[in-house]
């Protein structure tokens, strides 16, 4: 009983804001989330099943794993650009990999934020598309998707 007084109160003072929410529109600017987005700022994320199209279509996936890690199983067709050799390796990469192809980094699934720190130091470096594929390696594995092992 409490707790729904408490969300009658609550909605009853921001009434607005939640109006301005399912209009789309941020309460505090008028904006809408189109007129602020920037795409160049933040990867995006990407799901399994866009996976596949996009590498047809060009982009690379990236594994941001240790190496020692990446070379017990990877997705296959991936590169090893370890996050914490990222300052060592990326002359390297920015040689082999145009500014303008997409990339895909991923790591050890959703509990493991390289994937997403390295996107943000991809973006930094002047890749401009840049996504996150946050299921990563177990979720491609436990979907029965093609890996390999060993040193690339």
């Amino acid at each position: 009983m409490l707790i729904a007084c408490a969300c009658l109160l609550g909605l009853s003072v921001n009434y607005q804001l939640v109006l301005d929410v399912f209009e789309g529109k941020l309460a505090a600017t008028g904006q809408t989330a189109e007129d602020t987005f920037d795409p160049g700022g933040a990867p995006l994320p990407v799901m399994l099943a866009e996976i596949e199209d996009l590498v047809a279509e060009g982009a690379v996936l990236v594994d941001a794993r240790p190496g020692d890690i990446y070379e017990l199983g990877y997705i296959a067709g991936a590169r090893s650009l370890p996050l914490l050799e990222l300052d060592r390796l990326s002359p390297e990469f920015r040689k082999q990999v145009s500014l303008d192809r997409t990339i895909i980094t991923y790591c050890s699934g959703y509990s493991c934020p390289d994937s997403f720190d390295l996107a943000l130091a991809l973006i930094a470096d002047g890749y401009l598309d840049v996504r996150v594929y946050e299921g990563g390696f177990p979720e491609w594995r436990d979907a029965g998707l093609p890996v390999e092992s060993g040193a690339p």
